[in-house]
């Protein structure tokens, strides 16, 4: 039953999340201002042992530098030290902006919703066979 309960909550979890995500896309894609980042320093996550995350900056329309790193990261985002990268962000929260790509964009949004897919599906393959 705990599995049950947990799996549940994994999978409204990431359901929650997936349509939070798609919700700030379209806010984004509507309303968003765009930029263009640079890519000017890259760490290593604690939870990550081989991607480095980098950490992207653009000017916002008061010109102030604003820094944030990208929700998608790995070696496949092409995301190297110097790199430009275009951005788009909501004017009253420049700290949650968006790498403007369908390659950074889209993944997210479809992890997080196949991930409450897969979890929903335990929980009811937990029901069906006990």
């Amino acid at each position: 039953m705990t599995g049950f309960v947990l799996a549940v909550l994994a999978g409204l979890l990431c359901l929650w999340g997936g349509v939070r995500e798609a919700r700030l896309q379209a806010r984004l894609r509507r309303y968003g201002v765009h930029a263009e980042g640079v890519v000017v320093d890259q760490y290593l996550a604690p939870s990550d042992d081989f991607d480095l995350t980098p950490v992207i900056e653009f000017t916002d329309r008061q010109g102030r530098p604003v820094r944030f790193t990208p929700v998608a990261t790995g070696k496949r985002t092409g995301m190297d030290l110097g790199t430009h990268v275009p951005v788009v962000y909501l004017p009253e929260r420049p700290e949650n902006a968006r790498v403007f790509t369908r390659r950074h964009l889209r993944p997210t949004v479809i992890s997080l919703l196949t991930g409450s897919v897969l979890f929903l599906g335990a929980a009811a393959w937990a029901v069906l066979t006990s």
